[in-house]
């Protein structure tokens, strides 16, 4: 039996124990099969106006895509398109990308087990795509690769399986919009991402979501970075959505590595969301930093942040933000550091808050209205201003924020 086979048996083991993986969701109450009216198109512009006008508020522009490395897009659990625009990119369905590379089969649940619980047990049982996105050994992306992941169908599960692999020396940006139309009540979205860092490599990974008020979301993501490899991933959430719960990881396997995760979340009544990330520092000179900016305007978030050192000379930093702006807010930190020999340097900082009124009174003694001055500092706290990221992508990223704002907050 192959190791994946095995995985998937696994898998179907997981799936038959779903009392003790914590049953939060019934999988049972959605459907996986998609319209039949959805179909590929080698030009993804003819989509519909308003389906391109709302994935361009998560920075997934189709109507010229030259200005990306690659586009891929799929609706519901049927691939749109899928290109590359430069070479050293690979950018392929995970279906063609399986057929066309024998040896991508070794990296598949290598970084996320199959059996991790109930919803990576669904994607490895009944997944349907997914993307592949390579960079070739030196290759340096001069625009990011974009992917969609669209979710159109009411009641619908979305099982998906990403691969992500930065060879080694190269550099591949990525900005991953995820999003419901405003007309589907609820939807069910499982994706699968394991990335893969190669020597001296830097990947930047940026997902924002924009989800509705009854999708449930369950992303599960791991990274396996290696010796002077860098990983950045950047996660904006600041729609609605009813349950979303993620908790990806990162190892530091070689010297050198790092990995670094910020989060905005945004909480509107209605909205549970659990929100984390791990990284086990594992090699001599590796380095990681979770940050995040949490707000809450009557819903809940939970943010998480571990960092494991296991080898000396390994440096980590938590730091958590919190805004609560409702009685009905909740926001729950939880720093966990885990130094486990001499000589780790492994540190967290958290604070959770209201608004200060002297600011308030700062901006309003300068012309503002009380109104005006909340706005410019709820903005200022959700900013995404993070060092490292490409001109380009960054204001991409400052703009999805934006567009989110108008009716986020």
């Amino acid at each position: 039996m192959s190791r994946i086979s095995e995985q998937v048996e696994r898998a179907r083991g997981a799936r038959d124990k779903r009392a003790a993986l914590g049953d939060d969701l019934d999988l049972d109450s959605y459907t996986d099969r998609s319209r039949a009216d959805i179909t590929y198109r080698e030009d993804p512009s003819t989509l519909p106006a308003e389906t391109k006008r709302q994935m361009l508020e998560t920075g997934i522009t189709l109507d010229d895509l030259r200005q990306r490395a690659g586009t891929f897009v799929q609706v519901d659990n049927v691939v749109v398109h899928s290109s590359a625009s430069q070479d050293g990119i690979e950018v392929l369905d995970i279906v063609t990308a399986l057929e066309e590379h024998a040896w991508l089969e070794d990296y598949l649940w290598r970084a996320v087990s199959a059996d991790t619980d109930k919803y990576t047990a669904k994607v490895a049982i009944e997944q349907s795509h997914g993307y592949f996105t390579r960079a070739l050994p030196g290759s340096k992306a001069r625009s990011p690769v974009q992917s969609c992941l669209y979710l159109a169908t009411e009641r619908l599960a979305q099982n998906v399986h990403n691969v992500i692999i930065a060879e080694e020396g190269s550099e591949l940006h990525i900005i991953t919009g995820c999003l419901v139309p405003r007309r589907t009540a609820s939807g069910l979205h499982l994706g699968v991402t394991e990335f893969y860092v190669k020597k001296g490599a830097r990947l930047t990974f940026t997902m924002v979501h924009n989800w509705g008020s009854e999708t449930a979301v369950r992303p599960r993501t791991a990274a396996i970075v290696e010796e002077g490899g860098t990983f950045l991933s950047y996660y904006i959430c600041m729609r609605p959505v009813r349950t979303l719960q993620m908790y990806p990881s990162a190892t530091c396997a070689g010297k050198g590595a790092v990995a670094q995760f910020n989060s905005v979340l945004v909480a509107g009544p209605g909205s549970s969301m659990d929100v984390g990330a791990r990284v086990v520092l594992a090699a001599e000179g590796a380095r990681a930093e979770v940050v995040s900016r949490a707000l809450s305007t009557g819903g809940r978030i939970v943010a998480r942040g571990h960092i494991v050192g296991q080898v000396p000379e390994v440096k980590g930093h938590l730091e958590c933000r919190g805004l609560i702006l409702s009685d009905n807010g909740e926001i729950l930190a939880i720093p966990e550091l885990d130094g486990q020999v001499a000589g780790v340097d492994l540190s967290h900082e958290a604070a959770i808050g209201k608004l200060a009124e002297e600011e308030l009174e700062y901006l309003m003694a300068r012309g503002l209205s009380r109104d005006e001055a909340t706005s410019a500092i709820i903005k200022g706290f959700i900013s995404v201003d993070v060092a490292g990221l490409p001109p380009q992508l960054a204001e991409e990223l400052q703009g999805a924020v934006a567009l989110s704002d108008q009716e986020g907050l």
